[in-house]
């Protein structure tokens, strides 16, 4: 990996680790059903929504990026909004092929923002952010955590 492409290909590995993560969950539905990849991917998700939009979005829509960044904000409301969703259905303890639907139409969400998100804007952490805003980006990826309570700007929208 070059020193080019070291946070656009970082962002990339957490978007595949985390449909890992519900792929997984999906499969463990035809035996006996494990919600801890799921659980485990949401609280990832959740975790690099906040990073994309604490550390990434403000420096990419002050250089120009405000119709990208709009959308990828929006596209982070609808997930957020899928992820309390599955946490609800979890809770109350929804049935297999209900939650496979579910899970489904999150990786249809995920597939559908990531393949805009990837070619689109994390070029940009690596060209247009300043070495310290790569830095604050890469310390936040390699042991971050995001507030407790914390929610995206467009989750109730």
């Amino acid at each position: 990996m070059t020193e080019a492409t070291a946070l656009a290909d970082a962002l990339t590995r957490e978007h595949h680790e985390i449909d890992t993560g519900v792929e997984a969950y999906i499969a463990s539905l035809d035996g006996a059903a494990d919600p801890a990849p799921l659980q485990a991917a949401m609280h990832a998700l959740r975790r690099h929504i906040y990073l994309e939009e604490r550390f990434l979005f403000p420096p990419l829509r002050a250089g120009g990026m405000m119709m990208a960044i709009m959308v990828m904000l929006k596209e982070h409301g609808q997930l957020w909004r899928t992820m309390d969703e599955l946490d609800a259905a979890l809770a109350a303890g929804e049935d297999v092929t209900a939650l496979r639907e579910r899970c489904q139409g999150m990786l249809a969400l995920l597939s559908n923002h990531n393949t805009k998100e990837e070619p689109v804007v994390y070029p940009r952490a690596d060209s247009d952010l300043s070495d310290e805003q790569r830095e604050q980006l890469a310390q936040f990826l390699a042991d971050g955590t995001f507030p407790d309570g914390w929610v995206c700007e467009k989750a109730a929208a």
